[in-house]
């Protein structure tokens, strides 16, 4: 029995799929509005997937091993890393925050902030210009035990500090673990490797930092990602835990200030992906998708460089909402972008294709022949449904024409996906004659999941009917037979 790495949760075997917690049948809370949870989204946790071989230190995004060892940023992760973290900081209630170091006089009298300084180091308070505030300066060279705070924490794992460097530096975290109460060491390195674990040390480039900067790290996912490195496509299997947060050093000279742990980050996870967003995408308005990707026998494959539309949906969905929350239009004009791929053919670079000559549709894998997947489609339409909602008449109106045009498409061929006992993932059976493929039970209560949020948009009956009999598909229904 073959397991598989799925978009949603952990791994699936096929038999276990109908009742397996990440394949649930979500209850539509309310109508799906573009600044609320994104579908069943809160229940995702993209870090733990086995396919992510670490979050980066330098982009603060995940870095994909699906279809290659070496480690690629794969949009459609990212966004649903930013839609997963977004979708939880509305469900759960907010963290508890234990602030360590903030460089104000008041910090004395609420904890005794306890640094250690060894010979040859120093750690000063200095007043900070750019940040109008109390900071910590510390010089400690290479060679020296560095300049140490006592942190202690058993409760929570998410560190965060402002950080500014002014040479080469460091800034690592000792943690006790439930192997064996062992130490381990996770370093912040000021350079630009991704990852690397040697006995008992795992260490992160995050760049050079030598302006202002909020590093906020995950230290479950980055002990756990470095004591499972790999050098193939999946992160090796571990149990280990942290027990107790023990203490930060810094090493090398800099400033350091607000240091935090909390049980959760998630606005600072959904920012880091909508940024790297902003930042990465291209001149065509698209995401590239930097590895070959071969669909299946009978299709070309798809050489690096291609873009998918359920990328191109899943980033707009997460830049509509960073729009939302800041007000900040560098948000929205790079969302209104990313529609260009959609009005090109996949010929053209782009993500177009038409069924039978007459509907349009936006395709995942923008293949030769077309295969129009269905759940990437659904994805790509979300996103010009928030688009064009938030983005009002005038700016709106290019992806409101695509959202039409693509809904009217989906109404016609939703039929061709249903088998009577499940559904097709996609169309290769009618495109190269093949057999079909069938959906895993997982992909098939994703298709159950975003038709009940689109019935919540659209009125059409279309939508409930097939929500209720691919339901009841589940429960081991069938079509009636002649």
């Amino acid at each position: 029995m073959t397991s598989t790495p799925l978009k949603g949760g952990g791994k699936a075997t096929r038999s276990s799929c109908r009742s397996a917690g990440y394949s649930k049948v979500y209850t539509q809370r309310a109508p799906y509005h573009p600044d609320g949870v994104f579908m069943s989204f809160e229940g995702y946790n993209v870090e733990v997937r086995d396919r992510v071989k670490c979050i980066s230190g330098v982009e603060g995004v995940p870095l994909s091993t699906q279809w290659g060892p070496q480690g690629y940023f794969y949009p459609i992760q990212i966004a649903q890393y930013g839609l997963s973290h977004y979708s939880k900081n509305l469900t759960e209630k907010p963290p508890h925050i234990e602030v360590y170091e903030t460089a104000e006089e008041k910090d004395k009298t609420s904890r005794s902030v306890d640094w250690t300084v060894p010979k040859g180091c120093s750690l000063s308070t200095v007043s900070d210009k750019a940040k109008f505030t109390s900071v910590k300066q510390f010089v400690a060279p290479e060679n020296t035990e560095g300049v140490s705070l006592q942190l202690g924490n058993t409760r929570d794992f998410i560190i965060s500090f402002d950080l500014k460097f002014i040479t080469n530096g460091s800034v690592s975290v000792v943690l006790e673990t439930t192997e064996k109460n062992q130490l381990f060491t996770v370093h912040y390195v000021s350079n630009t490797q991704l990852i690397a674990f040697k006995d008992r040390d795992i260490y992160y480039g995050i760049g050079p930092r030598t302006s202002w900067s909020t590093l906020t790290r995950d230290l479950v996912t980055d002990l756990r990602k470095g004591v499972g490195l790999s050098n193939t496509k999946a992160v090796k299997q571990t149990k280990i835990m942290p027990k107790r947060v023990v203490r930060l050093v810094a090493k090398g000279r800099g400033f350091l200030d607000n240091i935090t742990i909390s049980a959760t980050a998630h606005m600072a996870a959904f920012f880091a992906a909508s940024n790297w967003l902003v930042r990465n995408q291209d001149e065509r308005g698209g995401w590239p998708i930097m590895v070959t990707r071969k669909l299946g026998e009978g299709f070309k494959s798809l050489d690096p460089g291609w873009y998918s539309a359920m990328a191109q949906g899943q980033a707009i969905s997460t830049l509509v909402r960073a729009y939302l929350l800041t007000k900040d239009h560098t948000f929205l004009s790079s969302a209104l972008r990313a529609t260009a791929p959609y009005k090109l053919p996949s010929e053209q670079r782009g993500v177009k294709a038409v069924f039978m000559n007459r509907h349009d549709w936006y395709e995942e894998y923008p293949t030769s022949p077309s295969s129009f997947v269905l759940n990437g489609f659904m994805y790509s339409l979300i996103g010009l449904y928030d688009l064009k909602e938030t983005a009002g008449e005038k700016l709106g109106k290019e992806a409101r024409v695509l959202y039409e045009r693509g809904m009217e498409s989906l109404k016609a061929m939703l039929p061709l996906y249903d088998t009577g006992s499940g559904t097709i993932y996609d169309l290769r059976h009618f495109m190269l004659g093949t057999a079909p493929n069938l959906a895993r039970w997982d992909y098939h209560t994703t298709h159950i999941n975003q038709l009940q949020l689109l019935s919540t948009i659209d009125e059409s009956p279309i939508f409930k009917e097939f929500v209720k009999r691919w339901k009841s598909y589940l429960r081991g229904g069938r079509a009636k037979h002649n």
